[in-house]
């Protein structure tokens, strides 16, 4: 289907009344950040989606990271194609999206992420068909965004209904998370974060992160919501399904790193999101376009 018949397909739909009893329920968009590299999330985001998937979610990972695209990598997957080419109107969505372990879907963001500032008014409609099609499919959409504090990590947080911060008890990463988390309160008025260690030693050290954390953030930012949703231990079983490019909460399921991100995703779950009139997929990428 070309972009002119897609077009023309949306104006259809809008235009039919809508059918009693469908599904009105948008999708959650989660954003999974941090202000420094190397601190796990990637892994926290696939393991995360694997896990929501198996507690019955439909779940769509969207690889934001333009540096370090390695979503896929974890997954020992070798996409065809990625966003560019949905944004090029070379191939749809459904020919992108791959399928991951335990039906997660992944879609390859890699060079197209920085192509979405400069597509055409035609394109942008075309892909948000494209998108608003693929959201009716899906309970949670997951963003993998670089690490850091430039134009594109902010973007996606911001346009994100939720935004997890990850951590590990490092100096440089607890000054890089409230760099970031600074950039999006102090400019962008962001007041809700969730927040989780990875690689601590115990509960203890876990929350003494998150304390100090908080307590900076308090002091110099003013009023902000920052909810522990979790930590994850240091486990060596995560290395080894990392080098066997697969998930840990697939292949050790038993292991401390699993049990702890399955407490994490059932924590996830049981929070009711803020319900907003942009919360959905389709406002999510509108978000993305005005920036």
């Amino acid at each position: 289907m070309n972009q002119a018949d897609t077009l023309e397909k949306i104006m259809d739909t809008a235009s039919a009344p809508h059918k009693t009893g469908q599904a009105t329920q948008s999708p959650r968009v989660i954003s999974i950040t941090s202000g420094k590299g190397g601190v796990g999330k990637s892994n926290l985001t696939t393991n995360l989606g694997y896990l929501l998937a198996k507690q019955g979610k439909r779940v769509l990972i969207l690889d934001a990271d333009i540096n370090l695209a390695n979503v896929d990598v974890l997954l020992g997957l070798t996409p065809e194609f990625n966003l560019h080419h949905v944004l090029m109107g070379e191939k749809t969505l459904d020919d992108v999206i791959i399928e991951g372990p335990g039906g997660i879907q992944i879609l390859p963001g890699s060079s197209g992420i920085m192509e979405l500032a400069t597509l055409s008014e035609s394109q942008k409609m075309y892909f948000l068909a494209e998108m608003e099609n693929v959201g009716k499919r899906i309970d949670v959409l997951l963003i993998d965004t670089a690490a850091g504090i430039n134009e594109n990590v902010i973007y996606f947080n911001l346009a994100a209904q939720e935004r997890i911060v990850i951590l590990t008890p490092e100096p440089t990463a607890l000054t890089d998370a409230y760099a970031l988390i600074k950039v999006l309160s102090a400019r962008h008025d962001v007041k809700r974060f969730k927040i989780v260690i990875n690689i601590a030693q115990s509960e203890k050290d876990a929350l003494a992160v998150y304390r100090q954390l908080s307590l900076v953030c308090d002091q110099f930012l003013g009023t902000l919501s920052l909810d522990f949703l979790g930590y994850i231990p240091y486990d060596k079983n995560l290395i080894k399904a990392v080098r066997s490019q697969r998930l840990v909460a697939e292949r050790f399921t038993d292991t401390a790193a699993a049990q702890h991100i399955g407490e994490i995703s059932r924590q996830l779950l049981d929070i009711v999101p803020e319900r907003t009139s942009d919360g959905n997929i389709k406002f999510f990428w509108q978000h993305i376009f005005e920036q």
